[in-house]
């Protein structure tokens, strides 16, 4: 069985949503064992066999589709046409996922349980306006929207320069209490907070308490090792559920 994390928000009956684990897949070396990224180097068939046992067991039924993803603000309807590059995908209907190893991953499901989004956060995402964007593209007014924030690198691992303090504190002057100094002259920044004040108009927000970077047994991490593989972010409704 493949490993998942449950996303612990009040989501409607129905709506199966969460993280997966590095847990519980076919692939070897540096994407052992459950790489769901078919563009980080790791076999075909391994990514293939994967896949399918993710969707086995997460419930969803069908494979969601996976986006190019290109740390942008480009927002996609599932659809619409066909998945092109985008870091964001909304749908009324079909599973939506997002892959990461340290960025942000944010689903959003309507309190109706009738339209969700899946959004790929990292620090240049979120500092573009991604989280705004998916909010403007979704029918649902952000009032009716459940947030949850998956598993992403914390602010005591996420290391960043003067370039990225600005990115966010020249747009909102409220970013400056996500950066905490350190003592190379560099900043420590939290995603997870940054992502919570872009949510701010979003009627709930859960999630936010693991840490990529840390916890080597559970996710990939890019910041930690380099050439990597990927965990899937996902939410839709659930179908039977079978063993894999």
């Amino acid at each position: 069985m493949t490993g998942w994390i449950v996303a612990d928000w009040p989501a409607p009956d129905g709506i199966v949503a969460g993280t997966t684990t590095r847990n519980g897949g076919v692939s070897d070396g540096v994407y052992a064992s459950l790489n769901l990224g078919a563009h980080v180097g790791d076999n075909p068939s391994a990514v293939a066999e994967n896949r399918r046992r993710f969707v086995a067991s997460s419930g969803l039924g069908v494979e969601p589709g996976w986006l190019p993803q290109v740390h942008g603000t480009n927002v996609q309807f599932v659809g619409e046409a066909p998945l092109s590059e985008a870091d964001a995908v909304v749908s009324r209907g079909e599973p939506v996922a997002v892959l990461t190893a340290d960025c942000l991953p944010i689903l959003l499901c309507a309190k109706s349980g009738d339209e969700f989004a899946a959004v790929h956060a990292g620090w240049r995402g979120l500092a573009a306006g991604v989280v705004h964007a998916t909010l403007t593209k979704m029918q649902t007014a952000p009032g009716d929207l459940l947030a949850w924030l998956g598993p992403a690198i914390s602010q005591s691992a996420f290391e960043v320069g003067d370039e990225v303090r600005a990115a966010f504190v020249d747009k909102d002057a409220r970013a400056d209490a996500s950066f905490l100094p350190n003592e190379r002259g560099r900043w420590q920044a939290d995603l997870y907070a940054l992502a919570r004040l872009q949510l701010e108009a979003v009627h709930a927000v859960h999630g936010g308490g693991s840490c990529t970077h840390a916890d080597a047994s559970r996710f990939f991490s890019y910041r930690r090792d380099g050439q990597c593989g990927r965990m899937a972010t996902f939410v839709g409704h659930e179908k039977i559920r079978s063993t894999a």
